[in-house]
């Protein structure tokens, strides 16, 4: 009696444990077995390749301020930031010299147009005579080349008077087109030089952005081609176009510069020397070969575990699958996938539940 009542104590106690170990796993199977409603996507590729460079806004239009002249700035009338209208007056440079030659010629105009006045009569009185034969020839030579170096003096001393005007206009720096201060490079006692920036401005509100396209690209970017120019500062994202490729790279490396326009109703905001990233697509024509198809998949579909990155396809007996794959670059929404994923495989965009690996789905 007491062995049989070990046997059945033991046989409760190895049910008591099936149980206990077998529950859980038929609650998984039971909680695997109701399918998740997911919706699918297919990878895009296409026959295209795209450029990515670092470029930088700028200024359709500055200036560098300089003179012409040398002498100390007596005044400087803006600061950085400062909004100039044309022809508004910017720095002034002493020019004491200058005024006492222009005082030293308007003294010779008066002593030459007296010459000249004096020698005229002369002539004319000369003149007058040799037609009545009270004068000879020769006087009347004289007469004449003192009349013409007359003329010949007070004509020099006017152009003299109109260089000193002109050095004069360089002391008065002015701006030559409407917009924004952005550097002062003095301030009022320094010595300015002929040459030396001392202002530069920049005009407000036009921007575009200048980036170095390499020496083996360069042949698959056309003037007009759209571009999407990332601003990272102020995350935007802006369509503009290649307006301008420089046909020469002899001062730059190697490297062909390029200017992408901005519209203008994108301008709002932006500072000229903000870094941006710009996007342009290139195709090869047939004669350069046809690029390999990219594999791009929309960005909500990535999945982030620590360091690595992957997304979920649909594997066999509708079970989804977690796939590890390497991401390339990033355009808008989508994501270039460079390793890890066919171009024919399911990708889960969205789940109406928490998906794991293995976990059986249904497509919307």
């Amino acid at each position: 009696m007491i062995k049989l009542k070990k046997i059945t104590l033991m046989g409760i106690a190895i049910g008591l444990l099936m149980n206990s170990c077998s529950s859980p796993q038929e609650k998984k199977n039971t909680k695997a077995d109701t399918a998740i409603l997911v919706k699918v996507v297919f990878p895009t590729s296409d026959g295209t390749d795209v450029l990515t460079i670092s470029g930088q806004i700028e200024s359709a239009q500055s200036a560098n301020i300089s003179t012409r002249i040398m002498g100390y700035i007596s005044n400087m009338n803006v600061n950085v930031g400062d909004h100039v209208n044309k022809g508004q007056l910017l720095a002034t440079i002493s020019n004491q010299d200058l005024l006492a030659k222009r005082a030293q010629t308007d003294a010779m105009i008066t002593e030459a147009e007296a010459e000249f006045k004096s020698a005229q009569k002369d002539y004319e009185r000369f003149n007058t005579l040799y037609k009545e034969q009270s004068a000879t020839a020769k006087e009347l030579d004289n007469t004449t080349l003192q009349f013409s170096s007359a003329k010949s003096r007070l004509e020099a001393a006017r152009q003299m008077r109109n260089e000193v005007n002109a050095s004069l206009g360089y002391a008065r720096l002015t701006a030559p087109f409407a917009g924004i201060v952005t550097q002062k490079l003095m301030d009022a006692g320094s010595m300015a030089s002929p040459g030396m920036p001392i202002l530069t401005i920049e005009e407000n509100g036009t921007y575009q952005v200048t980036a170095s396209v390499p020496e083996n690209t360069i042949s698959m970017v056309s003037q007009g081609s759209e571009a999407t120019v990332t601003i990272a500062a102020l995350n935007r994202i802006i369509k503009g176009k290649v307006s301008q490729i420089s046909q020469s790279s002899q001062f730059t490396g190697g490297q062909y510069q390029i200017k992408v326009q901005i519209p203008d109703n994108e301008k709002k905001g932006l500072f000229s020397g903000m870094y941006a990233t710009i996007t342009i697509p290139l195709k090869k024509t047939a004669e350069g070969g046809i690029l390999n198809d990219r594999i791009m998949v929309p960005l909500s579909a990535i999945e982030h575990k620590n360091q690595l990155t992957g997304l979920y396809t649909i594997g066999n007996h509708n079970k989804a699958l977690l796939r590890w794959v390497r991401l390339g670059k990033t355009e808008g929404d989508n994501v270039e996938v460079l390793s890890g994923l066919a171009k024919n495989e399911q990708v889960i965009l969205s789940a109406d539940g928490r998906l794991f690996n293995g976990a059986i789905v249904k497509i919307k």
